[in-house]
């Protein structure tokens, strides 16, 4: 904070994408502003009804982190969603067709 009375602000990203939409919006928020704040001030989960935001993971550079978690100069704050598929088990998918592919 500044000692003149006003608010150092940073500037940041908050980003959404499902398969058929994405959106970012683009923001200054206070020096000390948490993940889950700047999604509030976005405004974007109004633009996902279908995301319930109190259950959904958040990540910074789609590296996922705690709500709490403070931002820094040119963060982009993702909106995650859940994964349809287990990782492991799209590669044993995947490699059971390229197996039969080439037979």
């Amino acid at each position: 904070m500044r000692t003149d009375g006003t608010h150092e602000s940073i500037k940041i990203e908050v980003a959404c994408a499902l398969p058929t939409r994405q959106r970012i919006v683009s923001l200054s928020v206070s020096m000390g502003c948490t993940v889950v704040q700047a999604v509030e001030e976005s405004g974007i989960a109004a633009d996902f009804p279908e995301l319930d935001i109190s259950t959904v993971t958040f990540g910074i550079f789609e590296r996922p982190v705690e709500a709490g978690t403070v931002l820094a100069e040119g963060d982009r704050v993702t909106l995650l969603r859940p994964l349809v598929v287990d990782p492991k088990e799209q590669r044993r998918l995947r490699a059971r067709r390229q197996k039969s592919s080439n037979c």
